[in-house]
């Protein structure tokens, strides 16, 4: 038998890829997009998007765009685009435009335009435009403008900023130049011949190529670099220096507001926990696709919310869109693809590729992994049956279902890749020397889904946002040194943090909420607008219980606006301080959301305990904050008090230590098998626990490391519900006085007791508050809940926790789990035990599994470390 693992139980191994990937579009109007690698179209009709790497289109009518390579265009009415590199374009009527490269286009009709490198157009017709560098116009009748470089026309018509018949401006230097001398010009283009002016053309590159290479081997002038702002900017201060009048740099311009969100109303009605499900026509559509396909019936609803509208055409075209269904696997959409399409489905389909590409990445979410190395995934395709790996991620990144990222490096020891400069690679097609490029950084490359990729990037600039300024003055220096004066040691230290720094972390077990406690106190006192948000609402009355006064939340009621100040004009949360409790459950998502809420100016404490298990979305934010070392970070050194906090501590620190229990605090119930422990967790709860402690079962959680198995939640759940409420079932499998979990959103786990049902739908009664789940949504949504899982229980505790631990359990636990599912008990602690030495061993030697984030590499370039 075996136990249905949990998240964190279902991670990949991530091992270190410094691979590109790129996507290729074939002939025939196609779009290619490939942030990070390369790109090419062969045919007419195509678009080529390159971020980091090369982008070239060979035909007509095309259109290239390439970040920090080169973009070329061989054919006639094309456009190309290039940041950081070389963009060039050979053909008549076609337009260049290079950021910080070069710009060059060597036929009729053209224009140049240029940001921080060189603009040239070779024939006739051509404008060139080169803010911060050179510009250079070959050919008859070509205008040059150059703000903060050189302008130069080579030809007919030509102009410099010291000539007669000057056409340049410069905003650098404040010189306006006029245009004249365009008959000259035009006589001029006319006597020069297609091979002169390509000879010229050569002459004048390898000239620049020359200077170029002076210019790295002597000594670099100030700002001769400089371009747009900063250039305007040396010219401003070279003014001023020179008693001259100096330009206007910045347009002075009302700051944009955030769009005004009114505060919701809350009406003293039950919440209906509904989202929209689709109609029933919609859903028997998809039932017939289903039963067609020989897939269960009972996916229908689920396929119907998951695919959206059309979802039966969709799946007809697509039969492996199945697996955006939750719980379906990549075996059982084959043989569903099979049954629709006979003859056609083949292992090589791409679709097949996107589909199979697409559910690792979820899956690889559900572990919490917010992206895969490229090296990690592609194994993994491998493993499911897709012949070509790279293409089937080629694939998923060209139809946007994905995206690559490379993150940099900073590994001792770590192989940099080659890499060469866009200057020094037009020098190689001259012949020049091409080994003076510098090495680039050490990379992995990554992939991820977009929604995971938007959120953790999102989190790391509002992080930033809070470190690097400064909190609102609220109350004087001396009033937040006497406050901190005024408190205990450990609470002063954090209070002294939080006066000067708009973002604070703070770590400690159960009795280190006392600080956190402390720190709302005193700043209702300075007249701060102070809340506190918790994982759960267990968390939060508990919490509240040591503050005075309101102030306390949950972090999905603070979100939602059901709970906490609600928002102010600009749709900023309508507070000064916001202090996280239970801060390891924060996921990328509801990280990014909180701290977009927070308005400018506010302070956020990240404040939990570490060694408990991670969050069930993706990411580890409070743990890659700890390791980043980028704001202040207060441990408290408030020890949890008697037996189980001397049992917990150790465990933390990885070792499981026998403890003196007088009272009974800590019991041990060995056990043979899961059909014992299932009995022996059912006599705890129902007669020893409360004769020996006084505890009702009511207060008493069950905790044990799955839903699956013989001895899992649902097992277990069955059984109790037998022992203590016992009936028919009537309401979906529920009866009055069940106790339940309601999980209106995957990995939210709210606690209540059923109330009654009707016509509406089950009526839940969850932290005094009145929940009504849809007659639909109740399988999906609400579990019975005497017995949960590690993750379900984090956030809260009970006066007494009853922890079952049967033999097939072993492989799924961990040092985190133990820690985690051990401290939810206030008073007594129970322990079903049945893996004999695998929970020491999972104590002492089976840390957390990594999960793969991108947060540390966001942050590291917005923001200082903290020694």
């Amino acid at each position: 038998m075996s136990t249905e693992p949990t998240p964190e139980d279902t991670s990949p191994e991530a091992t270190p890829a410094a691979a590109e990937t790129g996507s290729t579009g074939t002939p025939g109007d196609g779009g290619t997009r490939t942030p990070g690698g390369g790109d090419g179209a062969d045919a007419g009709g195509s678009g080529t998007r390159t971020q980091g790497g090369e982008g070239r289109t060979d035909a007509e009518d095309s259109g290239t765009r390439t970040h920090g390579g080169e973009g070329r265009t061989d054919a006639e009415d094309s456009r190309t685009r290039t940041h950081g590199g070389e963009g060039r374009t050979d053909a008549e009527d076609s337009r260049t435009q290079t950021h910080g490269g070069e710009g060059r286009t060597d036929a009729e009709d053209s224009r140049t335009q240029t940001h921080g490198g060189e603009g040239r157009a070779d024939a006739e017709g051509g404008g060139t435009q080169t803010p911060g560098g050179g510009d250079g116009a070959d050919a008859g009748d070509s205008r040059t403008q150059t703000p903060g470089g050189e302008g130069r026309a080579d030809a007919g018509g030509e102009g410099t900023g010291a000539s007669e018949a000057g056409g340049t401006e410069s905003d650098a230097e404040g010189a306006t130049g006029t245009d004249s001398g365009a008959d000259d010009g035009e006589k001029t283009a006319a006597q020069l011949s297609e091979a002169a002016a390509e000879l010229a053309a050569q002459r004048l590159e390898r000239e620049r190529i020359a200077r170029r290479k002076a210019e790295r081997q002597g000594p670099v002038a100030s700002g001769a670099k400089l371009s747009g702002t900063a250039a305007d900017l040396l010219a401003a201060v070279r003014a001023v220096e020179s008693g001259a009048k100096p330009v206007a740099v910045f347009a002075e311009s009302e700051p944009a507001r955030r769009r005004p969100v009114e505060e919701p109303v809350r009406r003293p009605e039950p919440v209906v926990a509904a989202a929209q499900t689709p109609s029933g026509d919609a859903v028997e559509a998809v039932r017939q696709v289903l039963v067609e396909g020989g897939a269960p019936e009972g996916l229908a609803p689920q396929a119907a919310e998951a695919l959206g509208a059309g979802a039966p055409d969709l799946l007809r075209e697509d039969p492996w869109r199945l697996l955006g269904v939750a719980g379906v696997r990549p075996e059982q959409a084959d043989g569903f693809a099979r049954a629709l399409l006979g003859a056609e489905c083949a292992p090589d389909d791409e679709r097949r590729g996107r589909a199979v590409t697409c559910w690792l990445l979820e899956q690889a979410a559900i572990a919490g992994h917010t992206a895969l190395e490229l090296a990690t995934l592609s194994t993994a395709l491998g493993r499911h049956g897709v012949p070509d790996a790279d293409t089937a991620v080629q694939n998923t990144l060209a139809e946007g279902e994905a995206l690559v990222f490379q993150d940099p490096l900073d590994e001792p020891g770590a192989v940099p890749a080659a890499r060469t400069a866009p200057e020094d690679k037009a020098d190689g097609a001259d012949g020049a020397d091409e080994g003076d490029g510098e090495p680039e950084r050490p990379v992995r490359v990554l992939v991820g889904l977009e929604r995971y990729a938007l959120a953790e990037e999102s989190l790391a600039d509002g992080l930033a946002r809070l470190i690097n300024s400064v909190p609102k003055q609220d109350g004087s220096a001396e009033d937040w040194e006497r406050a901190a004066a005024d408190a205990e040691r450990g609470a002063g230290e954090l209070i002294r943090a939080v006066a000067g720094h708009g973002l604070v972390l703070h770590t400690g077990a159960e009795a280190s909420l006392a600080e956190p406690a402390a720190l709302l106190t005193a700043a209702h006192a300075l007249g701060l607008r102070a809340w506190a948000a918790t994982h759960s609402s267990v968390g939060r009355d508990r919490f509240a219980a040591r503050v005075d006064g309101p102030g306390t939340a949950t972090v999905a009621g603070l979100l939602s606006g059901a709970e906490g100040p609600g928002r102010d004009p600009d749709g900023a949360l309508d507070l000064d301080l916001l202090v996280v409790l239970d801060a390891p459950q924060l996921d990328v998502e509801s990280g990014a959301l909180l701290t977009e809420s927070l308005p400018d100016g506010a302070r956020l404490v990240l404040a939990g305990d570490p060694a408990v298990l991670w969050s069930v979305g993706p990411g580890r934010v409070f743990a890659d904050l700890l390791a980043a070392r980028h704001c202040p970070h207060v441990v408290s050194r408030r020890p949890d008090p008697g037996p189980l906090g001397e049992l917990v501590s150790g465990i933390g620190v990885g070792e499981l230590n026998q403890v003196e229990a007088p009272g009974k605090e800590v019991v041990i119930v060995p056990v043979r098998d899961a059909g014992e422990a299932v009995h022996r967790t059912v006599q705890l709860v129902a007669d020893s626990v409360p004769r020996a402690f006084g505890v009702p079962p009511e207060q008493t959680v069950v905790v044990t490391p799955g839903h699956g198995g013989a001895a899992g939640t649902r097992v277990l759940n069955a059984a109790l519900k037998e022992r203590l409420n016992p009936g028919p079932g009537r309401f979906g499998g529920f009866d009055p006085g069940d106790r339940v979990v309601h999980s209106p959103v995957p990995g939210r786990a709210v606690p209540g007791t059923v109330v009654t049902a009707d016509a509406d739908g089950l009526h839940l009664s969850c932290a005094g508050e009145t929940v009504v789940v849809a007659k639909d949504r109740v399988a999906q949504c609400v579990r019975h809940g005497w017995a949960l899982t590690a993750h379900q229980a984090v956030g809260g505790r009970w006066p007494a926790a009853v922890v079952v631990l049967p033999g097939d359990a072993a492989q799924a636990l961990n040092r985190p789990w133990v820690y985690t599912a051990f401290g939810r008990a206030d008073r007594h602690l129970s322990v079903v035990h049945g893996v004999e030495q695998a929970l020491p061993k999972a104590v002492a030697e089976i840390p957390a599994k990594p999960r793969t984030t991108r947060l540390p590499a966001l942050l590291r370039p917005q923001v200082p470390t903290t020694d």
